[in-house]
């Protein structure tokens, strides 16, 4: 199969456990939860987004053929030295495109594979970091893996039911609007009284970086 991606580049990861890891990024495009176009934002499952994954017109963005060509745009923003190769897989919603081909292709090249989904499609077994932000009012079948980052405050969430997920992590991560403020407050009021959770910060936004 073919692969859509909507930007590719190096980073620092900005979010979760993994903060602050060198990162080569690859956005897929297109999302289940949301069509990425302001107009349906209201009618969405998911209205909070903040990311543009629409299209494949972004720095690195494009039409990749294969996986390997994927793989090896990867491995050149990766650049020079060969340890310690971390590819994050986001979206959008990666597990709309990632497959058998695509895993192998990365693995081949030594990358450590991180992907940032949103749940409600099974994550590929061979994953070796899977972070789950779900969002309320969808189905999360994906109910397991390394991290859970939930954006908070969403109405509706069921904490206890999330709680009871197999998850090692537990992270809460203030909603990015124009509530920031209360957010943040809300989000360390829940942690403060619930510390199953750990409050995460969103430090690439904090820094500049992408």
């Amino acid at each position: 199969m073919s692969y859509a991606v909507k930007e590719m580049f190096l980073t620092l990861q900005g979010e979760g456990v993994n903060a602050g890891r060198r990162a080569v990024f690859v956005r897929f495009a297109g999302c289940n939860l949301w069509s990425g176009r302001e107009q349906d934002r209201a009618s969405a499952i998911c209205q909070f987004c903040d990311t543009d994954f629409v299209g494949v017109d972004g720095l690195g963005g494009a039409k990749f053929a294969t996986a390997d060509a994927l793989a090896e745009a990867a491995l050149g923003f990766w650049g020079e030295g060969d340890t310690s190769l971390f590819v994050v897989l986001t979206g959008g919603e990666p597990m709309l495109q990632v497959d058998d081909a695509l895993v192998d292709a990365l693995h081949a090249r030594d990358f450590e594979i991180a992907i940032e989904s949103n749940g409600t499609l099974p994550v590929h077994p061979g994953i070796d970091w899977v972070c789950i932000s779900p969002k309320a009012g969808s189905e999360v079948v994906q109910r397991s893996g390394d991290e859970l980052k939930l954006v908070w405050p969403q109405a509706g969430t069921d904490l206890d039911e999330i709680e009871r997920w197999d998850f090692d992590h537990f992270l809460l991560q203030p909603m990015d609007n124009l509530q920031a403020v209360a957010n943040h407050a809300a989000a360390i009021a829940l942690v403060m009284d619930r510390p199953h959770w750990r409050l995460t910060i969103q430090t690439h936004k904090l820094l500049g970086l992408r």
